[in-house]
């Protein structure tokens, strides 16, 4: 299992490794620094013993050379100068040099129990004008993390290879960083481009992440209240159980001031890996490619060739995407908690939920371990060798495989606005949904397929709900099952009297609303595709019955049996009759049921109803089959 010690240290290695060559020149710098030529029109100026410090992250350069500036000695210890009287931003827009070479730098930090070193090789930063850098590499980087997390070690190490950065701008950095705004400033561009090549990193446990590179475009953010560095300080520290009120608030509003203050063009990691191979329980992910895209036909997040393994379960997905979220209910409730005087709740977590969207996957691919292959497998009592697997020609669900398969070809999930954490319209859509019947077996309506003759299943699913709130209602727009040669069902469906009520987060409460709901319309929709026929032969050869005599007792048990159990009312025999013909002759099956009264049948209406038929006294009822 992938320890959490070691990811949190990776993660904030990683935020250390991005941000350090992106303010490389944008930092104070405490003494000493030399100069070793002497000013000129235009000149190169070496320093030695570079030294810079900002908070809790030491920048250290043993030698850097400015090459092609027109700025002195005396200008480039200005610029830097630890207790200058500049702001940084008005500072580093005189910075001017054609390039600034350092052969290595070294990144410390220290936070909390935790402490990470990165040091890079060969970083150039060319075309500095303006306090903005045309381009900023570095031939690659070396990165350890050491110290505890929540009293656990967390130690690794790990490397980078080439990096490059285009149009950074120092300036918008230094202004995002130490001068606060109210939040609502334009955007500024940090920089154009950005990319990564192979990155590896390994914990003490032997949880190794790697990548084959990383990339992204028009990464940008606006000032804040607290600044970035204040807000994300604020952030480490968010605590939503915590008892200091005021604290839990502020962290809260600089959480939400921190969402709403940093935009990203794009983003793309391929070659992204996950490995555990020290564990009792190896685990191995890879992704393909991962991308993120802010705008245009590609807005949204997917991933490519995504495999897991691990504890005898391996899985494929061809592609998962996400897209139509949105973070403003999120956003909503963080501004709501940064309030001292309120309390935060449980119901609380639930409202942190964004917007959804769609969800989308295609080709999954499962194969989990199989309960009767592993009894298989098992050594009988007083045997002196394990039992050997039966041969069979289904891979899929024999002891000689130990693996139950299961395959979707597609599926689409969309969820729609969400009420206190719930969506309030959802659908789920399952097309080539695979598996051997063995995998249902016991449960009630499918758990029979495998005796009609149904080896493996290849199933369709649909689930379509929305939620009225003007009008309390809450419609079932589709749920239907098909199989192959099996047959669809459909059911539609309107339940009444349910208000905002149904979504509250205490237990207790939504569920006192529910039984309130009522029900005001259903229709059943039933078509054969060949199971029908499957029941009979498989029944008739149980009861020892020809398959025409089986399906006339089928047609007389409906005719008259259903309507005598439903209360011989109008309605009932309408039921029957369409049951019979359907018996008869296996097509379409249509039954719809419309509550007489306009709020509906409701829990009463059931629970005091002497009988079936009286139930079916208080609905329209329409039947038929073809």
């Amino acid at each position: 299992m992938i320890a959490m010690n070691g990811r949190l240290g990776f993660r904030r290695a990683v935020l250390v490794s991005a941000c350090s060559l992106a303010v490389l020149s944008a930092l104070p710098a405490a003494a000493p620094v030399r100069a070793q030529e002497a000013a000129s029109a235009v000149q190169d100026v070496a320093l030695q013993d570079v030294v810079l410090t900002i908070g809790g992250t030491r920048f250290t350069a043993p030698r850097m050379t400015a090459s092609g500036t027109r700025l002195s000695k005396d200008d480039l210890i200005a610029i830097f100068r630890a207790d200058g009287k500049e702001p940084w931003a008005t500072r580093l827009a005189r910075l001017d040099a054609g390039s600034l070479a350092i052969p290595e730098l070294r990144v410390e930090q220290t936070t909390g129990g935790m402490r990470q070193a990165v040091v890079y090789r060969d970083v150039v930063a060319r075309g500095v004008h303006g306090g903005r850098i045309a381009e900023l590499t570095s031939a690659g980087a070396a990165v350890t993390v050491a110290g505890t997390v929540e009293g656990k070690a967390a130690n690794g190490d790990g490397s980078y290879g080439k990096i490059r950065a285009e149009d950074v701008d120092l300036a918008a950095m230094a202004r995002l960083s130490s001068e606060p705004g109210d939040g609502k400033g334009p955007f500024q561009r940090l920089y154009a481009a950005f990319s990564l090549e192979t990155m590896a990193f390994t914990d003490e446990h032997g949880t190794r992440v790697s990548l084959a590179r990383l990339s992204g475009r028009d990464f940008s953010g606006r000032q804040v209240p607290a600044t970035w560095t204040g807000a994300l300080d604020a952030f480490k520290a968010l605590d939503f159980d915590g008892e200091d009120a005021a604290a839990r608030a502020k962290a809260a509003g600089n959480a939400a001031d921190l969402i709403e203050a940093v935009s990203i063009g794009s983003l793309e990691a391929t070659g992204l890996r996950v490995q555990d191979t020290q564990g009792d329980k190896p685990v191995d992910l890879a992704i393909g490619r991962f991308a993120y895209a802010a705008t245009g036909t590609d807005a949204g997040l997917s991933l490519d060739d995504i495999s897991f393994s691990g504890t005898g379960t391996r899985s494929t997905i061809a592609k998962l995407s996400l897209s139509g979220t949105s973070l403003a209910p999120t956003i909503a409730t963080l501004r709501r908690l940064a309030k001292p005087t309120e309390a935060s709740t449980e119901a609380d977590m639930r409202r942190l939920t964004p917007v959804i969207g769609t969800v989308t996957l295609s080709g999954l691919s499962l194969d989990v371990p199989a309960d009767g292959a592993r009894a298989g497998r098992e050594r009988p009592a007083g045997a002196t060798k394990p039992a050997l697997p039966t041969p069979s020609t289904d891979p899929l669900a024999t002891p000689a495989s130990g693996t139950l398969h299961v395959g979707l070809r597609d599926a689409t999930m969309t969820f729609g606005p969400p009420k206190d954490g719930v969506p309030t319209a959802s659908r789920l859509s399952l097309s080539g949904l695979t598996m051997p019947s063995s995998a249902v077996a016991g449960l009630p309506g499918l758990g029979s397929l495998g005796l009609y003759g149904y080896r493996d299943l290849d199933l369709n699913v649909v689930a379509d709900s929305a939620w009225n709130e003007g009008a309390k209602e809450l419609a079932l727009r589709e749920v239907s099952v098909s199989g192959k040669d099996m047959g669809t069902l459909h059911i539609n469906a309107t339940l009444g009297g349910i208000g905002p009520e149904i979504f509250d987060p205490d237990a207790a409460s939504s569920g006192l609303a529910m039984l309130s709901a009522t029900a005001k319309t259903v229709d059943l929709k039933l078509e054969n595709g060949g199971l029908y026929e499957r029941f009979i032969e498989a029944q008739s050869k149980s009861l020892s019955l020809k398959p025409d005599e089986l399906r006339k007792e089928y047609v007389t048990a409906c005719l008259i049996g259903i309507p005598v159990i439903l209360g011989n009312s109008p309605a009932a025999k309408t039921i029957g009759a369409a049951m019979g013909k359907f018996a008869a002759k296996p097509g379409t099956l249509s039954i719809s049921a419309r509550a007489k009264s306009d709020g509906g049948l409701g829990v009463a209406d059931f629970s005091t109803a002497g009988s079936p038929g009286a139930v079916l006294d208080k609905l329209e009822v329409n039947a038929k089959a073809e």
